[in-house]
């Protein structure tokens, strides 16, 4: 998929293979950046000054990640790769979103590829086919990503098996109304639907359960 440059979009993106190219009208060049080594945040700080080479530092290091999640969610691969071009297109145009004081910048990430996609089901007002039902753990999405090096995926991989372990200690019918609000998408209307519950019901479910989540995870 290709994007034409225009005033409200100074790069150009070109994504194939889930890779990408990136053109700019004014190179910033700052040769005292290591861009393979440097952390998220120096590389989000660089962005916002308008270094496309940090935006490619970036996908190249968790482009397949937002892949993945996008893919999970939505399960067509063209729409996944748009999903995943759109979201570092959010990047670049609006670095200052990520707050480095409120966490991790894949966290953010990837957080931001699930609304994303999540939105994107819900404007289809249909089920994708591919579609399959939250994992035992809820956190299949992060469990299908491809192995990368780097210390935050190790964190993503902890806070991955403490939230199974965490969910697993809720009651079941509390267990499933929230993997599939906060893992496979749907609203709590869909989930009534689904579950043949009331909506009230639902309601109350998500809410104990997540503040039962809370405690758990403070301790």
């Amino acid at each position: 998929m290709a994007r034409e440059q225009s005033a409200d979009d100074p790069m150009g993106i070109h994504v194939a293979s889930r890779s990408v190219d990136i053109s700019r009208d004014a190179p910033v060049d700052d040769r005292s950046l290591d861009y393979a080594d440097a952390a998220d945040d120096v590389l989000v700080l660089a962005i916002e000054k308008r270094d496309a080479q940090a935006l490619e530092a970036l996908y190249d290091r968790y482009g397949d990640i937002v892949y993945s999640v996008c893919l999970r969610m939505v399960g067509d691969v063209q729409l996944a790769e748009d999903l995943s071009q759109e979201v570092f297109l959010r990047l670049w145009r609006r670095p200052a979103l990520f707050d480095a004081g409120r966490g991790k910048f894949l966290t953010w990430l990837l957080s931001v590829a699930r609304n994303r996609s999540i939105d994107e089901r819900r404007s289809r007002g249909r089920r994708f086919r591919h579609e399959s039902p939250p994992s035992p753990t809820g956190e299949e999405t992060l469990a299908a990503v491809p192995a990368t090096e780097g210390r935050d995926l190790a964190a993503c991989a902890d806070n991955r098996i403490v939230v199974g372990r965490a969910l697993a200690t809720l009651p079941k019918e509390q267990r499933l109304a929230i993997q599939l609000a906060y893992f496979g998408g749907y609203t709590q209307q869909e989930i009534a639907k689904r579950l043949d519950q009331p909506l009230g019901t639902v309601k109350t479910r998500i809410r104990l359960g997540l503040q039962k989540l809370r405690l758990i995870l403070i301790d």
